[in-house]
């Protein structure tokens, strides 16, 4: 957490929600209609995986939407956060889910049944 989330209300957001859900994936859109191809994507192997996980819309607020890239320090949405840690974009958790690393990840931190 960064010293600006007192003075930044999309950082405070974002802190109170990844400290209190387990699984969250800021996405444009939600998980049951995203509203781009690389949320979507993210979606689909979440719930391939059988993960419960909360989808919060960036696009209903642009302090979000900005907010989520300073919060990380990643120019890009959606952004996957496992038990209050940042594990990354939609090409990092592709990439995670074909070499077989995402699911271990999800079961070591006791999101996922094993």
């Amino acid at each position: 957490m960064t010293d600006t989330t007192i003075d930044n209300p999309a950082h405070a957001f974002i802190a109170k929600t990844v400290a209190e859900n387990p699984v969250v994936l800021f996405m444009k859109g939600v998980p049951e209609q995203p509203r781009c191809g690389f949320s979507a994507l993210v979606v689909q192997i979440l719930d391939h995986l059988g993960a419960d996980f909360i989808g919060v819309d960036v696009l209903q607020d642009d302090g979000l939407r900005d907010g989520i890239k300073t919060f990380t320090d990643w120019p890009t949405i959606p952004q996957l956060y496992v038990k209050g840690e940042f594990v990354g974009g939609s090409d990092i958790i592709r990439e995670m889910f074909q070499s077989g690393e995402l699911k271990p990840l999800l079961i070591e931190q006791g999101v996922l049944a094993a």
